[in-house]
């Protein structure tokens, strides 16, 4: 109740925000301020003195930010703000056994570890690093100067993004506060060039209802499909003893689809937040239609129809998958992809559910590689056997993700043990 009062009341105090602080009227300074008091009082609303949490870990790698040398800054960072994440997971689950069923202090914390480790990097992309050593997206998003003590607060706090994020990049939040994310974003797409001399102000309002009315179905769902098919059903005596093979398949897709929902909501609703303080803008698409969804989390559309493992992971959680491959898999020299999902694995939790899906997540995305490279060219003489080819491709995506991330919703050893028997490994 919390977490949904918190969101509804910062969507209407982000309205608020873009038309009454807005940048032609506000200075930077009262931007970041309100947006810094009103995150915090709403870490403290829901989560009480495990707020502390947040606070400690924000100061601790502040400090670091200001006192480590530019070469170690992104290491020291990273394993402070992931070992103390981590530590929480540890105490919050097998120590007090708090938290396993109710929304917890840890979704805060993994947002602004998130945060945290994305600026210690591109500080150090930008400070510590020579330009011809970086990439093209390193060094556009390369901070060259440290931020100030409300900016990192503003960054980490800010009541937009502090409850249920998405994570974001510096240079992005500040071009935003400070009024010039929309300019950036069009003249990036070379805007003056389609024949308009000044820049248009896109609202976001349409943006918001649409993403609005995709919270309100999300909600209806959930409080009916997933209240429906529970993914306790899933080691009820039936389904592991008496349901036939076929069956069995079947329900697990139904029962995985009906655990989407309050990720869709959460998601949504948090992306419709930004967007209706005015962040969030992305460019023009190409049928010159302004977009608002450079802070989305997911596209529900692709993932619903994804015919491959790595479409429907690239958009399911964005801006996570974004994280972790600009701070994992593109910077590891050994097994990025291993890498890259132990480290998703570890920031997610220490649930064992976590480590049976991201390891048997490896081996999907190897097996499902392979398979594209060798088989995929023999489909492509005619479109029939190219819509075959999707049709199949389809079913054995949305087949193997429910198999994949059963573990991630049950949580515990024994019913993943019994499941995974049941389809005989």
């Amino acid at each position: 109740v919390n977490f949904v009062v918190c969101q509804l009341v910062a969507l209407f105090a982000a309205f608020w925000f873009r038309i009454y602080l807005s940048p032609g009227k506000t200075s930077p300074l009262a931007r970041h301020t309100f947006a810094t008091i009103f995150g915090i009082y709403f870490v403290i609303f829901c989560f009480g003195w495990y707020s502390a949490h947040l606070f400690v870990l924000v100061l601790m790698c502040y400090g670091i930010l200001v006192t480590a040398s530019v070469s170690n800054i992104h290491r020291y960072s990273f394993f402070v703000a992931m070992g103390y994440l981590t530590i929480c997971h540890v105490s919050r689950i097998y120590i007090f056994h708090y938290g396993i069923l109710t929304t917890d202090f840890s979704g805060p914390l993994m947002i602004v570890t998130q945060k945290i480790t994305t600026l210690a990097f591109q500080v150090h992309d930008g400070l510590g690093r020579r330009a011809e050593d970086l990439s093209a997206e390193q060094h556009r998003l390369a901070v060259k100067v440290k931020p100030s003590f409300l900016e990192y607060l503003s960054y980490l706090l800010n009541f937009m993004s502090v409850i249920a994020g998405p994570c974001n990049n510096f240079k992005d939040y500040i071009a935003f506060i400070e009024g010039r994310h929309v300019h950036m974003k069009l003249l990036e797409v070379n805007w003056k060039e389609k024949g308009s001399h000044s820049l248009p102000e896109p609202s976001p309002t349409g943006a918001v209802i649409h993403k609005l009315c995709v919270t309100g179905v999300s909600l209806l769902l959930f409080l009916t499909l997933t209240k429906t098919f529970p993914v306790t059903s899933l080691a009820d005596d039936w389904f592991v003893h008496k349901a036939n093979f076929l069956t069995r398949l079947g329900y697990l897709y139904v029962v995985m689809q009906a655990s989407k929902p309050k990720y869709y909501l959460a998601w949504t609703l948090a992306d419709a937040v930004n967007n209706a303080a005015g962040f969030g803008f992305s460019g023009v698409d190409q049928n010159g239609n302004f977009c608002w969804d450079l802070l989305s989390n997911l596209n529900i559309w692709k993932i619903e129809t994804a015919t491959s493992f790595r479409m429907y992971l690239g958009n399911w959680n964005i801006q996570t998958a974004t994280w972790l491959k600009r701070v994992c898999y593109e910077r590891v020299p050994w097994y990025p992809t291993v890498f890259t999902f132990i480290l998703s694995a570890l920031w997610h939790g220490v649930y064992p559910g976590y480590y049976f899906t991201f390891l048997t997540g490896i081996l999907v995305t190897v097996a499902a590689r392979t398979v594209r490279n060798n088989c995929r060219h023999y489909f492509l003489s005619s479109k029939g056997l190219k819509v075959a080819y999707d049709v199949a491709t389809w079913a054995a995506t949305q087949l193997a993700v429910s198999y994949t991330v059963a573990p991630f919703v049950m949580l515990a050893v024994e019913p993943t043990i019994s499941l995974y028997r049941t389809f005989e490994w």
